[in-house]
């Protein structure tokens, strides 16, 4: 255990986010996705997405240099639907990085596609539909 640090954010994980590199992609998926034959390295955590999504952007910041940094899954046939769970990853993203980032939306295989490109995977017990979401990295700026 360490001070100030959310126990979820275990040592492989840690690894990663201190690993990945400003502009690259995380990609925080659901208990249905294929996230293990998806391509990038799979992190297995057994609690939510929201859950998940709170405590790496604890210590991760997202790019401030691009219109947008977080992107959840659209809704098959429905791209502007609203499911309960995108705000609260609205929520989740404004108290911790500022109500200037937006959650974008991409389209099913779109977000397949772009996630396979991802630094890792983090596969949640999540089963709320569409709880899909990928965050780009961004800088710590010195003091």
């Amino acid at each position: 255990m360490l001070k100030s640090i959310d126990p979820l954010l275990g040592p492989d994980l840690l690894y990663v986010l201190q690993a990945m590199g400003h502009g690259d992609e995380l990609t925080i998926v659901d208990a249905n996705y294929p996230a293990q034959s998806a391509g990038p390295d799979v992190i297995r955590l057994d609690v939510d997405a929201t859950r998940t999504l709170d405590a790496v952007l604890s210590v991760l910041p997202l790019d401030t240099f691009v219109p947008e940094a977080c992107w959840r899954m659209q809704v098959v046939d429905h791209p502007n639907q609203e499911e309960p769970i995108f705000a609260e990853f609205r929520a989740i993203i404004a108290r911790r990085e500022g109500p200037q980032f937006k959650l974008g939306g991409i389209e099913r295989f779109a977000f397949y596609e772009r996630a396979k490109h991802s630094f890792a995977i983090l596969s949640t017990a999540e089963r709320r539909l569409y709880g899909n979401i990928i965050l780009k990295k961004g800088v710590i700026r010195p003091d």
